[in-house]
């Protein structure tokens, strides 16, 4: 009976500590990203690229913030080509960082490790202007890492970026970005 009854209080403490343990709480927060966006017109095709987008997300609320400087981007045909972007078309100088930040619609779980694609929904703001957007996202959970990879168009008309008539044939409308970033899981200290 005593043996039975040590066995049952082992259970109930087991169950008890299962229950009121804390939930993991921490961020998967950017270590390594590489942003690039290709416009390809008819008169001239412009890469740029840039390894400074920071951002988190939250693996509890399945939310996430990401920005980046848009003075970071580097690549362009031309130093000038680079001049024109930040002070006429992006102006940087008034608008310094683009931002995406919303939530994961699927519901999965960022510690399970696999491959998914998932759908990020949010805003994205970009030269002061704030527009709702969903972007499919691929992202492999390995460990404590989480490796995002995605591919969409921005629409410079979407943002009040405005081309002007002498480079219609030299800039895309429609701009495709690309983003590979990896993020690790930092615990938070309470």
């Amino acid at each position: 009976m005593l043996l039975r009854l040590k066995v049952i209080f082992i259970i109930i403490f087991l169950l008890l500590q299962a229950v009121i343990a804390p939930a993991q709480t921490g961020v998967f927060e950017v270590v390594k990203s590489k942003t690039s966006f290709t416009s390809e017109a008819p008169s001239e095709l412009i890469n740029a690229s840039s390894a400074g987008l920071k951002g988190v997300i939250d693996p509890s609320k399945k939310t996430f913030l990401f920005k980046i400087p848009i003075a970071s981007f580097r690549g362009f045909n031309t130093p000038i080509q680079q001049e024109h972007f930040n002070e006429n078309y992006m102006e940087s100088g008034h608008y310094p960082q683009a931002e995406f930040k919303g939530k994961i619609i699927e519901d999965i779980d960022l510690f399970r490790e696999g491959s998914y694609t998932i759908r990020a929904k949010g805003s994205m703001t970009i030269h002061g202007v704030e527009q709702p957007c969903i972007i499919r996202v691929t992202m492999r959970v390995k460990k404590k890492d989480i490796i995002v990879s995605s591919s969409f168009p921005v629409a410079l008309a979407d943002y009040n970026i405005k081309i002007p008539r002498i480079v219609n044939d030299k800039l895309n409308p429609q701009i495709l970005v690309n983003v590979d970033a990896t993020l690790s899981y930092k615990a938070s200290r309470l």
